[in-house]
Parts: structure tokens; C-alpha cells; sequence
């Protein structure tokens, strides 16, 4: 499994506590290399957050009938952008990009629960947070995750 954040001690978080086989920095240099790098034979399945160049990176590195959950694509909340710009690789390739939203599968959240509960209770399952104190500490914690300066979920703690 490999993962993408930004820094070397993200990156290490992943590796280190989290149990990724391997982490690029997107800060560190190009994505595109990056990917090849730890995965030279390319990449069959892939979970998009991110949207922009690191969709059109795992879309060059697609695999032939590989997946692409497309969850979220936090690179263009601000200023969306077109793209990508290679969907013809994902043709060629016979990609499958598949939307997925939460809000579809509420009616598997018992099930998950009871399954999730059990994970994170044997520590297969693991999870960071970044918590900020107080309610005037919100507009700056949003800020932050947009930022990319929360590790795991971004929360603020309402006394």
C-alpha cells in the first residue's frame, strides 16, 4: 500500500505507525517519478482525495483494467481546475473511475461499525488526529487542513 502526504514526517507516520509499504512526499519532487519509484510496475487499484496531478500520476500509473475511487479532490476546492488532462491513458488502459460518496452507503454503517469497533480495538485499524482547543480556534483549523497541517482527521475541542 502506498500513500502521499506532505513531508518526510507525514510520510514517515505512514510508514512507521500506520502501516504503508511505502510514502511519497508530493512536496519532495514530481509525482509522476515519485510513483514509478515505489511502484514500477504500475498501480492496480487507487483512492483519489486529491483530485488534480496526483490523479493524472496514478492515472499514468494505472495497470490495465485498474480501479480509481474518485472520493474527494481537495486540490481544486479553492480554484477547480480542468482535468485530467490524460483520460485517454485511463481509455487506453481500460480504467475504470468510479465516484464514491458516503452518503450512498449509509445503510452499511451498522456493519461497519461493528467491524471498524473490532479493528481499531485489535490495532489493525489506526487513526491520527490534530486536535485545536476552542471555538475561535475553527476558522484557522479549517485553514490548516487545507493547508495540509493536520495529521489525521483535523478536530476542534468545544470545552
Amino acid at each position: 500500500m502506498i500513500g502521499s502526504t506532505g513531508g518526510p514526517a507525514k510520510a514517515a507516520t505512514l510508514v512507521d505507525e500506520l502501516g504503508f509499504d511505502h510514502a511519497i512526499d508530493h512536496r519532495a519532487g514530481p509525482l509522476r517519478e515519485a510513483l514509478a519509484g515505489v511502484a514500477p510496475d504500475g498501480i492496480d487499484v487507487y483512492v483519489d482525495n486529491v483530485g488534480g496531478a496526483h490523479l493524472e500520476a496514478a492515472i499514468d500509473a494505472m495497470r490495465p483494467d485498474g480501479r480509481i475511487a474518485l472520493v474527494g479532490s481537495i486540490s481544486g476546492y479553492d480554484s477547480p481546475a480542468p482535468g485530467p488532462r490524460n483520460l485517454l491513458t485511463a481509455t487506453a488502459r481500460e480504467v475504470t473511475l468510479r465516484g464514491l460518496t458516503v452518503t450512498r452507503h449509509y445503510h452499511r454503517f451498522p456493519t461497519w461499525i461493528a467491524l471498524a469497533a473490532g479493528m481499531l480495538a485489535d490495532g489493525t485499524l489506526r487513526t491520527r488526529e490534530t486536535v485545536r482547543d476552542g471555538i475561535e480556534a475553527a476558522p484557522e483549523a479549517f485553514l490548516g487542513t487545507l493547508r495540509g497541517d493536520n495529521t489525521g482527521k483535523m478536530l476542534v475541542r468545544l470545552a
